[in-house]
């Protein structure tokens, strides 16, 4: 016997029973972005390695540790994208959509990082994200902000989420800070893990991010990134923060909300969650007004974000959202005998004209005792069933599979304006 190929580790199969949920997220994603009118964009798997360097940083963790890259049949290196922003920007640059433009966009698909797989955390992972190009003001970094607002709303997760938001500012300020906190861990350093002492000089603003308690307990004492704010920088945080409070959006300023990607400037934010045991994000994004130039296209201010699904489906079952999650089958049609499979199948196929009706046929006989077994496995609400008698009749008998109610005799000719009054 043949030896059964396995899925690689940490690419999981979703599976029928798993997918309504899936589709629901899905559903919500994508009808709560067209009410805001952002149009789809889709971006290949598969793009140039420097891509990623120039935009995310030579020295970050996707970069240096979990990135899929091989070189292909010509020798160029090619990479499994890890996220969807500098592929937007990309097909951006050369499809010129960007330069002197708006564009208000969102992706959905898989994303690849060779990590250490854990629960809602794969190597392939599932992504949506939203992208705005051309707008420099606050205003729409405080819309897309209302935006995943909305999403908890509609997913019923608003009150097991909380908003926290920092400002990195420009790069000149960045800059100026960057050089004071070195110079604090510098004095430090004896103090500091092995990754932040790799970080001090490569990517600073990372060691504010470090998990480890040690290190943060240090940055109790380290210059404050607010104190190397311009003008500018402050006006654009107070107004975003401004309109936040005036639609009701509570946050929380955290000064140590650096963000993984080199990219950001500005407004950065995350969404966060303790429901999934210790606090996870469950979104994030933020300003990154330097990318375009970056990957070769003129300067334009940019911000957005993105959430990986797998998250987010672990916590709504975690929570226990998932009761109005409809099953493929609303409706099982089945057939008692040779005669009626004919009658069976048109009765099917009239149903199936009912918008958003899920009509499932028997198929293979069997006796009544095995259909009826089938309409139940399906998760169908009702079971249409066509004897002799009823096809003599020119009706159907239709059995509730949910609920404690008597079966029904209704003429077929009507059935589906019925059916579609039942579901």
């Amino acid at each position: 016997m043949a030896k059964q190929i396995q899925a690689i580790r940490g690419m999981n199969d979703i599976l029928p029973t798993q997918s309504p949920l899936w589709q629901k997220l899905e559903a919500v994603l994508r009808d709560t972005v067209a009410a805001y009118g952002y149009s789809e964009i889709r971006t290949p798997i598969v793009e140039s390695t420097d891509l990623f360097k120039r935009s995310i940083g030579e020295v970050t963790d996707i970069v240096e540790k979990e990135m899929y890259t091989f070189a292909d049949r010509n020798g160029d290196l090619l990479t499994l994208r890890p996220e969807g922003t500098a592929s937007t920007v990309r097909a951006g640059n050369e499809h010129g959509l960007l330069y002197n433009q708006e564009q208000r966009l969102w992706y959905m698909g898989p994303m690849f990082r060779h990590e250490r797989p854990q629960k809602g955390r794969y190597r392939q992972f599932n992504q949506f994200g939203v992208e705005v190009y051309g707008i420099a003001s606050a205003d729409i970094d405080a819309e897309v902000l209302m935006m995943s607002h909305r999403l908890w709303q509609k997913l019923g997760i608003s009150e097991h989420v909380k908003l926290e938001l920092n400002t990195l500012g420009d790069a000149q300020e960045r800059a100026a800070y960057r050089d004071a906190l070195v110079a604090f861990l510098e004095q430090h350093k004896e103090k500091l893990d092995e990754d932040s002492q790799r970080r001090m000089y490569s990517n600073p603003l990372r060691v504010l991010d470090s998990k480890n308690p040690e290190v943060q307990a240090l940055l109790g004492d380290a210059p404050a990134l607010m104190d190397y704010l311009g003008e500018e920088s402050r006006g654009h945080f107070a107004h975003l923060c401004e309109l936040l409070e005036a639609v009701g959006i509570q946050y929380e300023i955290n000064p140590r909300l650096v963000r993984g990607l080199d990219y950001y400037n500005r407004t950065v934010f995350e969404w966060v969650t303790d429901s999934l045991g210790a606090q996870g994000t469950v979104l994030a994004g933020g300003r990154y007004d330097g990318l375009v130039g970056q990957l070769g296209g003129k300067d334009t201010p940019a911000v957005g974000f993105a959430m990986g699904l797998e998250r987010i489906v672990l916590m709504l079952e975690t929570l226990a959202l998932t009761d109005d999650v409809s099953g493929p089958v609303d409706v099982y049609v089945t057939a008692m005998g040779d005669d009626c499979r004919v009658a069976a199948i048109k009765v099917a196929q009239q149903l199936r004209e009912v918008d958003g009706l899920k009509v499932m046929s028997h198929c293979g006989g069997g006796n009544f005792k095995k259909q009826m077994k089938r309409a139940d496995k399906s998760g169908a609400k009702l079971a249409i069933v066509i004897g002799e008698t009823e096809l003599a009749n020119g009706q159907v008998a239709l059995k509730y599979l949910r609920e404690d109610k008597e079966q029904e005799l209704v003429a077929q000719d009507s059935l589906a304006a019925y059916v579609a009054e039942l579901i």
